[in-house]
């Protein structure tokens, strides 16, 4: 079924009387009421019965985690209040002390945070490699210790997207699980189950719900037996979603597609367009045929996404008075929603970093970071060169 139709029929429930709501209802209740202590008892043994508490399963949230299996392609997922609620749920679960991990090296800040407070507090040992070379992954993972791969679909802000289709079945083959997050590609640009990935990750805050107004995470799993094993430590977190937030999700969901070929099609117009003027360093987009990630990214992605990143050749002032300069972009950390947003990762995001650990990460200090919005991209262009002046 193609993803357009599957993002506009979200999950909804029947109803007996032989008509339903073509919106998802919104239900807030907290707790669920039942006709007796045996059928209460009964609901509490799992995922999927009925309601008991909200903290515990919503039909609402429900309908969301099952609209959100249906486009990545897995056998269920897990709603959460955030992203980083979905990451740090899942590595809590899997995760034992004196385990092992391999991660790609350029992760998601948050992602790296909870990584490096395992590996100080639990006793998790971390490798990083850098998600283009499987065989330096075979090697990082001889250890018997080793439990999970973390990946990211494309890399925040440098675009990189690693060798996805070796490195998971790699991982099969070694018997280690894969997690990898798919928050900046959705799956209308990729789907990584169907390229052998355990478990995918989304911030819903970003492209699913795509509205700058809503806060929320996901894991999809590819087997419902690794999900019912996360779930019973997701209820003990607490870090279930909130069903409004669930609500505005499925509100965004049906127009995922339309956004996002808009988003790609803008950001592949300003990309090319920066890649070709003189007061432009470097462009970094994985659409763009000088990327690093180019090969791969074609092979695996259907689009190049709406983040990019390009670096200034002023340095750190240049990126700061760039940002300042722009008049429809707006200033803002967050990324995926229908306006475009601009940030300078060296004086915000990563401020503390010295250039030594600039450079290794790589982020230049004239780096500018744009996710590129659904405006009209001639403005958009207009926006950016006026800032560049």
């Amino acid at each position: 079924m193609d993803q357009r139709t599957r993002a506009v029929h979200v999950v909804n429930q029947r109803f007996p009387e032989g008509s339903w709501p073509l919106s998802v209802p919104l239900v807030q209740s907290s707790a669920f009421a039942f006709s007796s202590a045996d059928a209460l008892a009964a609901a509490m043994a799992g995922p999927d019965g009925q309601y008991v508490y909200s903290r515990r399963g919503n039909p609402t949230v429900r309908a969301l985690e099952q609209t959100l299996a249906g486009l990545e392609g897995g056998a269920g997922a897990i709603a959460f209040a955030s992203g980083m609620g979905a990451i740090s749920g899942v590595l809590l679960a899997l995760l034992r002390p004196g385990d092992r991990v391999v991660a790609q090296r350029c992760l998601y800040g948050g992602t790296y945070a909870v990584l490096s407070d395992l590996a100080a507090r639990h006793g998790i040992h971390v490798t990083y490699v850098s998600g283009d070379d499987v065989g330096e992954f075979e090697r990082a993972a001889q250890h018997p210790a080793t439990r999970l791969l973390v990946l990211e679909t494309v890399a925040n802000p440098t675009g990189q997207v690693p060798d996805l289709p070796g490195l998971l079945a790699a991982a099969r083959v070694l018997g280690v699980t894969s997690l990898v997050d798919n928050s900046l590609a959705s799956p209308v640009l990729c789907r990584p189950i169907e390229l052998g990935a355990d478990v995918v990750v989304h911030s819903t805050t970003k492209y699913l719900a795509g509205h700058s107004d809503v806060l929320g995470g996901a894991a999809v799993f590819a087997d419902d037996g690794l999900r019912r094993r996360v779930w019973p430590r997701t209820v003990e977190l607490g870090a279930c979603a909130d069903p409004f937030a669930a609500w505005l999700t499925l509100r965004g969901v049906p127009t995922l597609p339309l956004r996002m070929r808009e988003h790609c099609a803008n950001a592949t117009v300003l990309a090319e367009r920066l890649a070709g003027d003189g007061r432009v360093r470097a462009v970094h987009y994985p659409w763009l045929a000088g990327h690093p990630s180019y090969a791969v990214a074609r092979k695996v992605l259907s689009g190049g996404g709406g983040l990019l990143s390009f670096e200034l050749a002023g340095g750190r002032e240049a990126g700061r008075a760039f940002i300042e300069r722009v008049r429809v972009a707006r200033i803002a950390l967050s990324l995926g929603g229908v306006e475009t947003l601009v940030t300078h990762p060296a004086s915000t995001s990563h401020r503390e970093l010295d250039a030594a650990a600039l450079a290794q990460a790589g982020i230049a200090p004239g780096l500018v970071r744009m996710s590129v919005g659904i405006e009209g991209v001639e403005d958009l262009w207009e926006d950016v060169e006026r800032a560049l002046s």
